[in-house]
């Protein structure tokens, strides 16, 4: 669809970050549902389950969703969810109930990635290959803006609200702002996509979605998506534990000091990770991250603890973006849509499996120590992955027909 020297920023790329960035908010402002579920005196065992039942419906959701996404519909798609999304966060304010928190958690979740899902398959038309680090890094900044200022802004506002629901339902002001921006640039994106190719525009076969999944680099990247998800998203659900548990340093202060490094290696991402070689790059990376879970239940001191938040903050910064690039440059055009998707889908599955797989450890009496070290196992298994993919191509980068990008 684009010619090499296609700009990045356009208005139809900013506009559809914005939307993502609109989609995470309903999801961040969740932050404090647990404890919101206790003001409205929810019973405890119930509690938990309504909170995770929002992540786990995205996650048994997404799959059944992304066959039937190509770039003709995902402009509907968006619409739809955004007016539902809206719907859904005003629900908050009168559904009170076990039976009826059930219903909206679900409805919240399918929302949630019928919107992220369709506003991705859009995303990757207006993203040029020469341009992925770039890309990504800025899509990885839309997402993680809203978990840096949402919390901190719904804090600020709680004392001047009835109680939480208000501030869920505040957020669908954000969502009426993305769809009447999506109206805005409606015809801008109808006209991109009457210029492409019929053949990228078109619903996916099953038997294409097929030989997309038996591509080798495909795999290797979704599966290495999956081991840094499942490593990181320890660290988001046993962090605090892990803390109590060494007795050094305040965690609220370490996620404030990595989501800030965070962004500002994504920001520095933007200008860099296309001109180096992404695959050295990530390995790299992968063993510094790999690194940080097996010292971090290991500090005695604060200045060590604020400093590996500063080391972890930049590697987990560096990893998901240029993962992500690397899928992108490893697709064929029509499945970037596709494929761009499933790593969401591998997001989806680490969050929902690690509290899972690390309650049943510490269940057992491993402890968080363990924990922690079952995820720098993780990270191993995607630096393995990736020594495997640099050994087969002598060091280079390779496209999604096996042509070396550059070494």
């Amino acid at each position: 669809m684009y010619q090499t020297k296609q700009p990045l920023f356009t208005g139809e790329f900013i506009s559809l970050c914005l939307v993502i960035t609109t989609a995470f908010c309903n999801v961040s402002v969740f932050y404090s549902f647990y404890n919101y579920l206790g003001t409205i005196e929810i019973p405890v065992i119930w509690r938990g389950f309504l909170v995770g039942l929002e992540p786990m419906a995205a996650f048994l959701l997404r799959l059944s969703v992304l066959p039937w996404l190509h770039s003709r519909n995902a402009y509907a798609v968006m619409m739809i969810s955004m007016v539902f999304l809206i719907i859904v966060s005003l629900s908050y304010l009168w559904v009170t109930s076990v039976s009826g928190l059930v219903v909206v958690r679900i409805v919240h979740g399918a929302t949630f990635v019928a919107l992220t899902s369709a506003g991705i398959s859009l995303m990757v038309n207006f993203i040029p290959q020469e341009k992925s680090g770039q890309g990504f890094s800025t899509l990885a900044i839309a997402t993680m803006i809203p978990y840096a200022v949402v919390p901190p802004v719904a804090e600020t506002l709680l004392p001047y609200v009835r109680n939480a629901a208000d501030i869920y339902a505040g957020v669908s002001v954000l969502s009426v702002f993305s769809l009447a921006l999506m109206l805005f640039i409606r015809k801008r994106i109808a006209g991109a996509i009457r210029k492409m190719d019929n053949v990228l525009a078109e619903r996916l076969k099953l038997n294409e979605i097929k030989e997309n999944f038996k591509t080798h680099q495909v795999l290797i990247f979704l599966l290495g998506i999956l081991f840094v998800y499942l490593a990181h998203s320890t660290y988001f659900y046993f962090m605090k534990d892990l803390t109590i548990h060494i007795g050094v340093g305040h965690v609220g202060a370490f996620f404030s000091i990595t989501t800030l490094t965070m962004i500002v290696v994504r920001l520095l991402g933007t200008v860099l990770f296309d001109r180096l070689n992404k695959l050295k790059l990530l390995m790299v990376n992968l063993l510094v991250l790999m690194l940080c879970f097996i010292v971090l239940p290991g500090i005695k001191n604060q200045t060590a603890y604020y400093c590996l938040a500063v080391i972890y903050g930049g590697s987990i910064g560096i990893a998901f973006p240029v993962l992500n690039a690397l899928l992108f440059s490893a697709s064929s055009p029509r499945m970037r849509g596709l494929n761009t998707n499933m790593a969401l889908f591998a997001m989806d599955a680490g969050f929902f499996l690690t509290p899972y797989l690390g309650g049943i450890l510490i269940a057992e009496g491993a402890g968080f120590r363990v924990v922690f070290y079952a995820a720098s196992g993780f990270v191993f298994m995607c630096l393995i992955l990736m020594a495997m993919l640099f050994k087969k191509g002598r060091g280079g980068q390779f496209n999604h027909d096996n042509k070396k990008i550059h070494s």
